[in-house]
């Protein structure tokens, strides 16, 4: 891949928690990256940095095009100008 062609944006799904133990969020994040391995690596510094102390991923794959509905949308889009867009939401008990 060169640098003018376009990385793919990624999605990775988990939970995080802001302190050990404590109450999980789930968690979409969008990340424009050429593979895998880097979009877990630039995913989990994103997370870190926002104050997550923990961070369980479970899948990862790449987007086919701009979701349908927020705040999904406004994420992607911001991946693909270059950001990491955290999607954070309460998990169902």
């Amino acid at each position: 891949m060169n640098d003018n062609e376009e990385r793919p944006v990624m999605i990775v799904t988990g939970r995080v928690w802001r302190t050990k133990g404590g109450r999980s969020e789930g968690v979409h994040v969008f990340v424009a990256a050429p593979d895998d391995d880097t979009a877990v690596r630039m995913v989990l510094g994103a997370l870190a940095s926002e104050g997550y102390a923990e961070a369980e991923l479970d899948q990862i794959g790449e987007t086919e095009g701009a979701p349908d509905e927020e705040p999904h949308l406004s994420a992607w889009q911001g991946a693909m100008k270059g950001e990491i867009a955290i999607v954070a939401f309460d998990e169902p008990l």
